[in-house]
């Protein structure tokens, strides 16, 4: 069975930090790119940040270019966001994506800033 469990989310105060973890199992981890999506109430779900089935190509969408470092663990099956200097508006549920000609996806983690 596929499961992709993300944890890690939380209430903070604007300036602070979070670090998601999501972990996987159940299908070949080193094969799949790998994703952090958020949405925030009201609207669509949006791409937040991708990183390669080896860990060596990353993207940003700019509002969290320099702020937010993904990373990936193939030994430990684990994707990471980390997020720096968060702000009101990165409010929203996150979730995790796997990638690689199939598609899944985690439950998510609720994550709020406040101001």
């Amino acid at each position: 069975e596929v499961q992709l469990v993300e944890s890690g989310g939380g209430l903070v105060q604007a300036g602070g930090s979070l670090r998601l973890s999501c972990a996987a199992s159940g299908f070949t981890f080193d094969d799949y790119g790998m994703g952090w999506f958020r949405q925030a109430p009201g609207k669509e779900r949006e791409g937040v940040s991708c990183i390669s089935s080896v860990g060596d190509n990353t993207y940003y969408t700019d509002s969290v270019k320099g702020r937010f470092t993904i990373s990936k663990d193939n030994a430990k099956n684990t994707v990471y966001l980390q997020m720096n200097n968060l702000k009101p508006e990165d409010t929203g549920v996150y979730y995790c994506n796997a990638e690689y000609g199939v598609s899944y996806w985690g439950q998510g983690t609720q994550v709020t800033v406040s101001s």
